[in-house]
């Protein structure tokens, strides 16, 4: 817990970033890249990981100590990848089963990932995953590898999307996740990183809960808009844990932009994620419990009614209790769960120390190769 609030990581990765999983060399390295470099040059120092020793295949070990040893971090939810120019996807199915065998009363739940250009293998997959990681929700990316090139889509393609958000619901999964607004490469993509899309699935879906992950970096207005007018669309703040920490005033900004057209009910669906290993967890939360909106943003924000300071209340709603109530969890039984297991602290207690806990860097090994 953070100041007394229980915290949910909405989104936890165990990336596989080593050049002999990438299918595909430029993809693979540019994605590599994009996350060794938002991770790198945090404010405080302590922070920091040198490339060596956070470009590895992280394993599940390694990453419930980096995100619950090393961090007030509670609980998480374990999100496998299905990037095909990752030979494993990037973050494979079978870390997040791992996941939830191994820390059941931390890794809370997984997402199913599949790759919409395989079609119907997509479909299949979506039922494995089901039968194996009885999945909170089912996460897309818009872009991904044919084998020759990147590809990306839309997430109101009647043809490629329709039939997976059908697959979802007939194993009765009730949210779709989708990566919006961070493209992940040096190569056109269209307006598939515009949130726009989800307007017509959101209709033509009125019983799927759509998650616009990183959802206001980019086409803020676009996505306040599709929050005021639909009430199956909510944000994952992932990345916006790195802007609290190291730009307040732009994390501000952006926060402040989704409740533009909604107002300061908006607040009420959005949530904490982190991406887990893309960054230490713990100085964004530090950041995060301490966190205003600057006074001189507040009596700008708002289009047609003042936007409030942001309350104790509603730190707690973003650190757990908006996701928990958009995925009908049961709060007190989760933190019940957690009690007394190795990653319990007294109250009060700091997390371990910065890398402490972390394998390889104990044993001083370098293994990126």
């Amino acid at each position: 817990m953070i100041g007394g609030k229980f915290v949910i990581d909405a989104v936890v990765h165990a990336y596989n970033h080593l050049p002999s999983n990438w299918a595909d060399p430029v993809l693979g390295e540019a994605m590599v890249e994009l996350a060794y470099h938002l991770a790198a040059d945090p404010p405080n120092p302590r922070y920091a990981m040198k490339r060596e020793d956070y470009l590895i295949d992280w394993q599940i070990p390694d990453v419930a100590n980096f995100v619950f040893g090393e961090s007030d971090t509670d609980v998480a939810v374990m999100h496998p990848l299905a990037i095909a120019a990752f030979k494993d996807g990037y973050s494979s199915v079978e870390k997040a089963a791992e996941a939830l065998e191994t820390y059941p009363s931390r890794f809370i739940g997984a997402y199913a990932c599949v790759d919409p250009l395989l079609e119907g293998k997509a479909v299949e997959a979506i039922a494995v995953q089901a039968e194996l990681l009885k999945p909170l929700g089912l996460k897309l990316y818009p872009t991904s590898w044919d084998g020759q090139k990147p590809v990306s889509w839309r997430m109101n393609d009647p043809k490629l999307i329709y039939p997976l958000y059908e697959a979802a619901q007939r194993q009765g999964i009730k949210t779709v996740a989708v990566h919006k607004a961070v493209p992940i490469g040096p190569f056109a993509v269209g307006d598939a990183y515009n949130p726009g899309d989800l307007e017509l699935a959101a209709t033509d879906f009125p019983d799927l809960n759509f998650e616009i992950v990183h959802g206001g970096l980019a086409f803020l207005e676009e996505t306040a808009w599709l929050l005021a007018r639909f009430g199956n669309i909510a944000i994952n703040m992932e990345i916006q844990n790195i802007l609290v920490e190291r730009r307040p005033r732009a994390f501000a900004e952006t926060v402040l932009g989704l409740c533009r057209v909604g107002g300061s009910d908006m607040l009420d669906r959005m949530f904490w994620g982190t991406g887990g290993t893309l960054a230490h967890n713990q100085p964004a939360l530090e950041a995060f419990d301490r966190f205003e909106f600057p006074e001189d943003l507040l009596d700008q924000a708002g289009l047609f009614k003042p936007i409030r300071q942001l309350t104790e209340q509603d730190k707690a709603n973003i650190l757990a209790n908006n996701f928990a109530r958009l995925h009908d969890l049961d709060l007190a039984a989760i933190k019940e769960g957690v009690k007394n297991d190795q990653f319990s602290r007294s109250e009060g207690a700091a997390p371990a120390a910065p890398f402490s806990t972390l394998s390889h860097m104990n044993r001083g090994e370098t293994i990126y190769a």
